[in-house]
């Protein structure tokens, strides 16, 4: 009896020890899933493309940080997160994390708090390749202008630069970038570095051109959730991604084809404004 005891007690230790290396997440193999929100349809930011893979910047930028919270590639549920629908979604505590082209300001950091920035990028128009009439900012006016719902680039067009625009909101940018080519938008606006990526696209090759505007800064920031704890992890995360050289990689992987002059990288809690 005396041994059976000993047995017992000596497996059920076995058995602690082993679930305890399981729950480990040191080196990032702990198998414990994060989710992740990402744009789904923003060619060189965040894409979904159609054999269920995920490319961009943002993707790139929050695989390295999920690898350095402790989690591999493998471990990310990766979720469409909507211009409209993001501040929604970690509140809600449906993402652990937010990287989509997300720009930090005011009004959403009221809602949710920001890691970062990691990119400084600027509002910009995508027009047809052969359309002069729009050669700076005021000409947008009369125009008919296309950004998605929830975004900042319309309302900043509509408010500062061109009142008289004829503002359309779509869904996505997918859908603004269908009717600037049929001739149904005359304008696409939003951030340069979305521009660029659709601009890039081999499908699109000759067919658009980027404004040249820089009518606004957009601080990308990591979205998390009001008060967590994972602001300061990210931070951390974001720093090391300069500092290893792994920034400069992604932006030259995702934005070099369409010869995207990007700022340099953003200083972590530095916004310019």
């Amino acid at each position: 009896m005396m041994l059976r005891k000993v047995t017992v007690a000596a497996s059920a230790a076995l058995v602690l020890s082993l679930t305890a290396a399981g729950c480990s997440s040191g080196g990032g193999t702990s198998g414990k899933k994060i989710t992740v929100g990402i744009k789904f349809d923003q060619p060189g930011i965040g894409l979904k493309t159609p054999d269920g893979k995920y490319t961009g910047f943002d993707v790139d930028v929050a695989t390295y940080v999920a690898k350095q919270l402790g989690h591999q590639p493998g471990d990310i549920v990766w979720k469409e997160a909507k211009s409209a629908d993001r501040e929604t979604l970690l509140q809600r505590g449906d993402v652990d994390f937010i990287a989509a082209s997300y720009s930090i300001t005011p009004a959403r950091s009221e809602k949710v708090d920001f890691a970062g920035p990691y990119l400084l990028a600027h509002q910009d128009v995508l027009i047809r390749a052969d359309d002069d009439s729009i050669r700076k900012p005021e000409d947008l006016n009369s125009k008919k202008l296309c950004s998605v719902t929830g975004s900042t680039s319309a309302q900043n067009v509509k408010t500062r630069i061109a009142p008289n625009a004829q503002l359309q909101e779509y869904g996505g940018y997918s859908e603004c970038l269908t009717g600037l080519e049929n001739k149904v938008i005359d304008a696409l606006t939003t951030d340069d570095s979305i521009l660029a990526g659709y601009a890039a696209q081999a499908e699109f090759k000759g067919k658009f051109k980027l404004g040249g505007f820089k009518m606004s800064n957009e601080n990308y920031g990591i979205g998390v959730m009001k008060g967590s704890d994972l602001k300061a992890k990210i931070n951390t995360a974001l720093e090391k991604m300069v500092q290893d050289g792994s920034w400069d990689e992604f932006v030259k992987k995702n934005f070099g084809p369409a010869n995207y002059h990007n700022e340099p990288a953003p200083k972590i809690g530095v916004i310019v404004s």
